[in-house]
């Protein structure tokens, strides 16, 4: 047994059952081995930012880590903005990372870089074995780590020589950390604040978005008149019918402050003090206003859904929640295609469990509306603002979750980062239907462009925010990548293209002309 091989067996044992793969030279030891252990499932992807927003999609919805196989440090440095998203999604990511021999560091070959300095800033642990004989352990310590509360990156370094030379055995699956118990004078604080009067938010974030979270919060709404609020960009959130409807905080600086404007109390789940995405001239970073107190019910690593059902058991909250969404599907729209009618359509067809990958920037609004109460369904955010994550992601969360459909709603410039998952889509027979909005623009940046005092634009300026001169054909280049595809210009196409979709297993991509 080489050191390769005993890192795929302890990670096998450990729970890791799914490797997402761009290797090189330096990790061939690592691919062999895959050949002889039983029960690592091998997903290659073409590009390193498709292969670690898998991983992302993979870890947010199976609730544990997959691995990453990743060529030195410039493969590293090619995921590293999807990593940056799962970063900011706590999602458990283990990547290994191959590197020279470490006796051919001295050399300074061309492919030598500071792999640490690549991997520290969106790794929650960090390690380079150094001996065949503890790569079973570090593996072990790594999956150990990515599986802190919340969920972390735990990134392995793994030198050639290290994978090739001998090693003794697998080393045995460590004890999980469980999330922190809160403590009851936090308990205790929020439920006396939400018995004082005063105009109450609760910020909610993490495991505690899912559906007992969500009873236990919507409790607390029926006996307080709480709001119930999650970030914009939230990791997973459960919604649609017979689920308790959660708030989204807007994207813009100014509408978050006039969201937030009467709040008096925040408590907050998990989560932290809202902040506008960007600076802008004239308006405000902080959106809470000042004179709100703010009141930690449970931080990240601490177990929010507990703290969420001690507070209402504090406070004498009904067994029933406020706020329950009811099943109402939209009539189909005819006619003219946009993003409203689209949602529509996407709402009147979704069926039951399905997960939304949603990366459709200013063109979901409308599917955002309109699935509020479709069928129960999961939906994942781009948590991190690094666009290019929604078509991977959502390759990542059919192999965890097979048995469920997912749609990724995405728009067309942000789609073009990573449409390598396409391929990886058809190799691996995922059943995800990618809508594709077609604005042949990069609309949100235009939007941006007049909100940060740009004046007078020209059209070197327009010219690099618009995907025309030449267009992008997304039928001809999810074909290019195996998967069946289709243009659709009005509501009746859209309709019928997506209920085939959705009757039919298997990647579909739909590019809606807007």
């Amino acid at each position: 047994m080489n050191g390769a091989e005993s890192l795929v067996r302890t990670l096998v044992d450990s729970g890791v059952e799914v490797c997402f793969s761009n290797p090189g030279t330096s990790e061939m030891h690592f691919v062999a081995a895959l050949d002889k252990v039983e029960g690592m499932r091998a997903i290659l992807g073409l590009f390193e930012g498709a292969v670690t927003g898998m991983a992302d999609g993979y870890g947010r919805m199976a609730e544990k880590p997959a691995a990453t196989l990743l060529h030195l440090g410039p493969g590293l440095a090619n995921g590293l903005a999807n990593l940056h998203n799962a970063r900011r999604a706590s999602t458990p990511i283990v990547n290994i990372v191959g590197d020279h021999a470490t006796y051919h560091a001295q050399y300074d070959a061309p492919l030598a870089s500071d792999i640490v300095g690549f991997a520290r800033p969106v790794s929650g642990w960090v390690h380079s074995s150094t001996s065949p004989k503890t790569v079973a352990a570090d593996g072990a310590r790594a999956v150990h780590a990515a599986m802190q509360p919340p969920g972390q990156i735990a990134t392995l370094i793994l030198p050639a020589d290290t994978a090739w030379l001998e090693a003794e055995h697998p080393a045995p699956k460590l004890p999980l950390t469980a999330p922190a118990a809160v403590s009851s004078s936090a308990v205790d604080a929020a439920a006396k604040a939400l018995k004082n009067g005063r105009k109450t938010a609760i910020l909610v974030r993490g495991a505690a978005l899912k559906e007992q979270g969500l009873i236990a919060a919507g409790r607390i709404a029926a006996a307080s008149g709480a709001r119930i609020m999650c970030d914009t960009f939230a990791p997973r959130l459960q919604r649609g019918a017979g689920r308790v409807v959660i708030e989204r905080i807007p994207y813009f600086a100014e509408q978050m402050v006039e969201t937030l404007a009467d709040v008096e109390q925040l408590i907050l789940v998990g989560s932290k003090p809202p902040v506008s995405f960007f600076a802008y001239p004239g308006k405000p970073s902080w959106c809470t206003p000042d004179s709100a107190d703010i009141l930690y019910l449970a931080h990240p690593h601490e177990d929010g859904v507990a703290a969420l059902e001690a507070v209402a058991s504090a406070i004498g909250a009904p067994k029933d929640p406020a706020n329950v969404a009811p099943l109402q599907k939209p009539d189909l729209p005819k006619g003219n295609l946009d993003q409203f009618t689209a949602g529509q359509i996407v709402a009147h067809y979704l069926p039951d469990n399905a997960t939304i990958s949603d990366e459709a920037a200013t063109s979901g609004i409308g599917s955002a509306i309109a699935t509020a109460t479709a069928a129960p369904h999961d939906h994942l955010s781009l948590t991190g603002g690094a666009i290019g994550q929604g078509l991977p992601l959502a390759t990542g969360a059919a192999v965890a979750c097979p048995d469920r459909k997912t749609v990724c709603l995405h728009g067309d410039g942000g789609a073009m980062y990573t449409l390598q998952a396409l391929w990886t889509q058809a190799r691996e027979k995922l059943d995800v239907t990618n809508v594709i909005f077609a604005n042949r623009s990069y609309a949100i940046l235009n939007i941006e462009l007049m909100r940060v005092g740009a004046e007078n634009p020209g059209p070197k300026a327009l010219s690099m925010l618009d995907l025309h001169n030449p267009e992008l054909n997304w039928v001809q280049l999810g074909q290019g990548m195996g998967v069946e595809s289709v243009r659709v210009e009005t509501a009746e196409e859209f309709a019928e293209a997506f209920a085939s979709a959705m009757k039919q297993k298997g990647p579909r991509l739909i590019e809606v002309m807007l």
